[in-house]
Order: structure tokens, then C-alpha cells, then sequence
């Protein structure tokens, strides 16, 4: 069999493997791919891809907000792969799930909208979060659990099958950079136990949550054993 005579316009993350494999999948399967990626911060949308019109956008770890323009120019779906279950829309999702203690996350698939994370829900992939997970160990599994969610939906599209229908819903607005700013920070009048959830839900490699005392703040190193 040859390729599917549909074409997808696909963005995504730079330098990511699990981003890398998702588009190879693309082109091996569809005629016709155009892809863009980029960095989060780095740079908008490249302008001269308004002239795109298609059949499928879909979206990977993208850092960039899809436009309604551009949405509408795709004549049978948009879609996004969220990393993280419908509890944790918009931003610092894993973060947010390890400070609430969570023992399930995974990741979604949902149809775009022009306000982020809130289309209607195309299928979810969800595991079991540990005690012991950190921002690494949990960020690892997501991008495990999208890639696997990411082939099942699409071999809906490879055998011309309709898009699951998810039942499920998200449950708050998007989470913003200011919220998770905010939880980045450690202050005096915190217990050790709130301490603690900050400092697990937030180091991530080498950097910490920052204190802040009387005005001024501190930034937090990890110790190496």
C-alpha cells in the first residue's frame, strides 16, 4: 500500500526524539507533510505558512498558539497532543499534578480551539504516578504515554476511520505562567510540608524554587550526593 493521499500540516518541538518520531510517522504514512518546529520563547509562527490549506494540522509539543485562521484551513481536523491528563490544561501541567500528590496522569489528545486546551477531547492515555516520581521521572513517562496515544490516533486517520469521541472533559481553565511563577516560590511562613511539595513539583535538573524574604530572593542550588 502506498501513502495516505492527505496532507498534514505538523508542528512541533525542535531537538525533541519523541516530537522527531511522531513526524517521521507522518511522513512515512501521508503524501503530502509540511512541518514547522521551534523552541518555546524562541519565535513565532513563520508567517508564509498562511498560504497552508489541508486536510489535518496537527500540533506536538508545539510552543506556538494556532491562530482560528489557520485552524479553519484545515478541512477535516486540528488536533493537539496534550502532555497531561484533562486536570491539568495550559501550562506547568506536570508540575501542578506532583504538588497535588496526583496517583494518575497521562496525556491528551483534544481538537484545537483559539483558546488553548480547551477543544473537545479525542482520546486520553493515562499511568500510575509513584511517590517517588520527580518533574524528570513523570516529564519521561508523559512523552512515553503521548507518543503511544499519539499512533493509536492516528491510525484512526491511516484506515480512514472517524476520530474517537472521548467522553471526557477538562476540568478548570488553562493554567498560566503567573500561577506557575508563583508556585516556584518558597516563603518563610510555609510549613516543611508545603516546603517539600514546592521543592518536588518544581526542581527539575539543576534548578530549584526560589525563596523570598523580606523582598529579596534567593535562589535554591541541589546538593549532589
Amino acid at each position: 500500500m502506498g501513502k495516505i493521499e492527505q496532507s498534514i500540516l505538523f508542528l512541533g518541538k525542535s531537538s525533541d526524539s519523541h516530537t522527531e518520531k511522531a513526524l517521521r510517522f507522518c511522513k512515512d504514512n501521508f503524501a503530502s507533510v509540511d512541518s514547522h518546529l521551534g523552541r518555546f520563547g524562541h519565535g513565532r509562527l513563520p508567517e508564509d505558512i498562511g498560504w497552508w490549506k489541508g486536510d489535518y494540522i496537527i500540533s506536538y509539543l508545539s510552543p506556538w498558539v494556532v491562530s482560528a485562521g489557520l485552524l479553519s484551513r484545515a478541512s477535516k481536523a486540528a488536533i493537539n497532543f496534550h502532555p497531561a491528563s484533562p486536570d491539568y490544561p495550559g501550562i506547568g501541567c506536570n508540575n501542578f499534578a506532583l504538588y497535588d500528590n496526583v496517583n494518575e496522569y497521562g496525556a491528551t489528545c483534544h481538537h484545537m480551539a483559539s483558546q488553548v486546551d480547551t477543544g473537545n477531547i479525542v482520546a486520553v492515555k493515562r499511568f500510575k504516578v509513584f511517590q517517588t516520581d520527580t518533574v524528570s521521572s513523570i516529564l519521561s513517562r508523559t512523552y512515553d504515554h503521548q507518543l503511544s496515544l499519539f499512533y493509536d490516533v492516528m491510525s484512526n486517520i491511516i484506515n480512514k476511520e472517524e476520530l474517537p469521541a472521548s467522553n471526557e472533559k477538562w476540568t478548570r481553565k488553562p493554567f498560566t505562567r503567573k500561577e506557575l511563577n508563583e508556585l516556584a516560590k518558597i516563603t518563610p511562613d510555609m510549613t516543611k510540608d508545603e516546603i517539600e511539595r514546592r521543592i518536588r513539583a518544581t526542581a527539575f535538573d539543576a534548578w530549584m524554587p526560589a525563596i523570598e524574604i523580606h523582598g529579596f530572593t534567593f535562589e535554591l542550588k541541589m546538593k549532589k550526593d
